[in-house]
């Protein structure tokens, strides 16, 4: 199955969730935080401005992004977990 985002949208698969301290201990499964970083799969054409014409993202497909805690809603493509998310819920590009 394919998803395809509509305007502003931005479908993302998050980070594998931490499961090691910076120490090395091992941290429970209800413990782990929901990730905040994660990398663009797909995104949407824009939103479009008051004439019509449609305003391009920030982000492109590939991109490596934090985004807010709380943001967008979860989905599942074959059996993987993603997250789809306005492109105003991504705080920022991460460039290495």
């Amino acid at each position: 199955m394919t998803l395809k985002p509509l305007g502003d949208r931005v479908l993302v698969k998050p980070a594998p969730k931490e499961e090691k301290t910076a120490t090395g201990l091992l941290i429970s499964s209800g413990a782990q935080e929901k990730p905040q970083r994660g990398e663009v799969v797909a995104v949407g054409e824009g939103k479009r401005d008051q004439d019509g014409n449609r305003i391009p993202l920030d982000v492109q497909k590939g991109d490596q992004v934090y985004y807010g805690k709380f943001g967008g809603n979860e989905v599942k493509i074959d059996g993987e977990d993603y997250l789809l998310l306005r492109a105003d819920d991504i705080y920022a590009i991460i460039s290495e």
